[in-house]
C-alpha cells in the first residue's frame, strides 16, 4: 500500500470536496468585467472604451457590439506588432515576459502570442483544477505517488528583445512548480533538449529508471515516443517498461484516430483524459469519467463567446465575417457547431482561436471539439467537419480491421471534375479503390450534405495509402517536429501540391 499516495489522494478528494462548484454563467460575467477592468487603461482599452462598457447594462452585449473579431493575422497586424516591439500597455497592462511560438498547422511561420504572467498563473490554476478532477476517477492511491511524463516542446527557451520565448507546453514546463518537480519526467536535462529525437532518445535510454503512472501529450508524438521506448528497451510493450502506467492526458487533436493503434502498445487499458490547452491558454479539461467532454474552465482569466458555425458566416481563409452574430454562454443550444472565440488574460480580444466545438452538455458547460475552421471542407458544398471524418475513419477501422492513425486531404480537379482525395496513414494491404468506395459510402452516411454534393458536382473519393511515419516526416521536413505540432487535416490546393511533391520523394 502506498502511504503517500493515499495522503495525496485523501488531500485532492478532500479539497474538492470542499470547493464550491462553480455557476458558469455567472463566472464568466464576472471574468469579463476582470478582463475590462484590467485593461481599460491600456491602448486597446481606451481606443475601444472600456470605461463605457464596464458602466453598460448589458456589458456582454455592449462588449459584443463594440470590438471587432481578430483572428492571428489582424490583431498582430493591428496590435500585438506593438507588443513584440517592446512597447508597453498596448493590448494588457505592462508587456509579457513571454511570447508562444506557435506555428499551427498552416504553415513554417511561427506566430507570435503573448503570454503574460497572468496567464501563466491562469494555467496553473486550471492544472491544479485538473488534477483535483482525478478524484472523480477509479485510480488507487498507489497512482498518486508516481511519476508524470510530460511530452512537450523544449525547455530551452530562446531569448529576443528581453522575452523568452518557445511552445506553450515548453514554457508551462520551465515554470513548473517546486512541488512537483519530484513528479516531473522526464526531468530538466532532458526537457531542455531542443532536438526532439535526441530528447526522445534520451528518454528511451533512462525509461527504466522512470515509474511513469500517467502520460500528458499530442497523440501522434506520444504514440511515437512510446514506439521508440519500446523499441530501444527490446520490450513487447510499454507496460514492460512502466507497469504502473494507468493514465493518458490527450490534448491537441482528437484521439479517437490514434485510439486503436495506441492500444497496441500497452498490455491493458488505461484511462484516457482529454485535455484543451493551446497556446492561448487552458481552455478545458475532462472532469468526470462518463464522459469524453471537457468542461469549460468559465473562472479562470478567459471570456468565451459563440458564433454559430454556418458557412455563411466564414470567409474562405476561415475567418470569420464580421457580420456574423455572437452569444454567451447563456445562450448556446446542443446539436449546434460553435466557432470558439476567447478573450484573455494575455490581451487578446474577442480572438478566434480557430477551433470549432459543440457543447454535450449546457448546464455544466461540457464540449467537444469538432474540427478547425480552416479545416472545414465545403467545396461544392460537401460541408465535412473534421469529427464527421474522425468517425468515418474510425468504422473503416473496425470494417477493414486496420489502423488509420494519421490522414489529410483535400478538393482537387480531376479532369476538370471536383474530387476529394485523401491519403490514409496505414499499413493495410486493401486496395485503394476498396477504401475509397468504403469511404465514400460512410461520409455519406454520415453527413446529408456531404451526399447531396455527391449527386451534383463532387464526383468522386481518391484514396492513397501511405506509410503512417511518412505523416511525421513531413511534419520534421517543415521544421516542426514534436511539441505542440498537429497534422493539417484539409489542406489547400497549393499545400497539398507540396505535400504530393513530398510524399512522391
Amino acid at each position: 500500500m502506498s502511504i503517500k499516495g493515499s495522503i495525496i489522494k485523501g488531500a485532492i478528494h478532500l479539497k474538492d470536496q470542499l470547493t464550491p462548484k462553480v455557476n458558469n454563467i455567472e463566472a464568466q460575467e464576472s471574468v469579463l468585467e476582470n478582463l475590462l477592468s484590467m485593461a481599460k487603461d491600456t491602448a486597446f482599452g481606451k481606443t475601444y472604451n472600456f470605461e463605457a462598457l464596464l458602466a453598460s447594462e448589458n456589458r456582454a452585449k455592449a462588449f459584443a457590439k463594440q470590438i471587432p473579431y481578430f483572428d492571428y493575422n489582424t490583431l498582430k497586424t493591428e496590435w500585438w506588432d506593438r507588443v513584440i516591439n517592446g512597447e508597453d500597455n498596448v493590448t494588457w497592462p505592462g508587456n509579457p515576459d513571454y511570447f508562444a511560438l506557435s506555428s499551427g498547422t498552416t504553415g513554417k511561420k511561427s506566430k507570435r502570442i503573448p503570454v503574460t504572467n497572468a496567464m501563466i498563473d491562469a494555467i496553473k490554476n486550471a492544472g491544479i483544477k485538473q488534477v483535483e478532477a482525478l478524484s472523480n476517477f477509479n485510480l488507487p492511491a498507489s497512482f498518486f505517488d508516481k511519476d508524470i511524463m510530460m511530452l512537450g516542446s523544449s525547455t530551452d527557451l530562446n531569448e529576443r528583445n528581453g522575452n523568452l520565448e518557445g511552445e506553450i507546453s515548453g514554457i508551462t514546463a520551465s515554470r513548473i512548480p517546486f512541488w512537483f518537480e519530484g513528479f516531473y519526467k522526464p526531468g530538466k536535462a532532458i526537457a531542455k533538449i531542443d532536438d526532439w529525437d535526441a530528447r526522445v532518445l534520451e528518454i528511451a535510454k533512462n525509461a527504466k529508471n522512470f515509474d511513469i503512472g500517467a502520460l500528458s501529450g499530442i497523440p501522434s508524438w506520444i504514440e511515437l515516443m512510446l514506439e521508440k521506448v519500446i523499441a530501444y528497451n527490446k520490450v513487447d510493450n510499454i507496460h514492460d517498461i512502466w507497469p504502473n502506467l494507468k493514465v493518458y492526458t490527450s490534448g491537441g487533436v482528437a484521439f479517437a484516430p490514434y485510439e486503436k493503434s495506441f492500444n497496441k502498445l500497452l498490455a491493458h487499458p488505461i484511462t484516457v483524459i482529454d485535455t484543451y490547452l493551446a497556446s492561448e491558454g487552458f481552455i478545458a479539461f475532462q472532469e468526470r469519467p462518463d464522459t469524453d467532454a471537457m468542461r469549460l474552465v468559465t473562472d479562470n482569466g478567459i471570456y468565451f463567446e459563440f458564433v454559430p458555425f454556418l458557412p455563411e458566416y466564414i470567409n474562405e481563409d476561415g475567418s470569420l465575417k464580421q457580420d456574423a452574430p455572437s452569444i454567451t454562454l447563456a445562450e448556446v443550444e446542443l446539436n449546434q457547431d460553435y466557432v470558439l472565440l476567447i478573450s484573455t488574460v494575455s490581451g487578446a480580444w474577442r480572438y478566434l482561436i480557430g477551433d470549432t466545438i459543440e457543447f454535450t452538455d449546457v448546464e455544466r458547460a461540457e464540449i467537444k471539439i469538432t474540427g478547425r475552421t480552416k479545416f472545414f471542407l465545403n467545396v461544392v458544398g460537401s460541408q465535412l467537419s473534421v469529427n464527421k471524418m474522425n468517425a468515418a475513419l474510425v468504422k473503416m477501422e473496425e470494417q477493414f480491421n486496420i489502423e488509420i492513425p494519421e490522414f489529410t486531404l483535400a478538393a482537387v480537379k480531376i479532369n476538370d471534375e471536383f474530387h476529394h482525395h485523401w491519403y490514409l496513414g496505414t499499413t493495410t494491404t486493401v486496395k485503394d479503390k476498396t477504401l475509397a468506395e468504403a469511404l465514400d459510402v460512410l461520409l455519406q452516411d454520415a453527413n446529408k450534405n456531404y451526399k447531396v454534393a455527391r449527386t451534383k458536382a463532387l464526383k468522386g473519393v481518391k484514396v492513397t495509402a501511405v506509410a503512417p511515419e511518412v505523416f511525421s516526416n513531413w511534419s520534421g521536413a517543415q521544421k516542426k517536429k514534436g511539441g505542440q505540432v498537429k497534422m493539417e487535416r484539409v489542406m489547400s490546393e497549393a499545400r497539398f501540391k507540396d505535400w504530393e511533391a513530398f510524399v512522391a520523394k
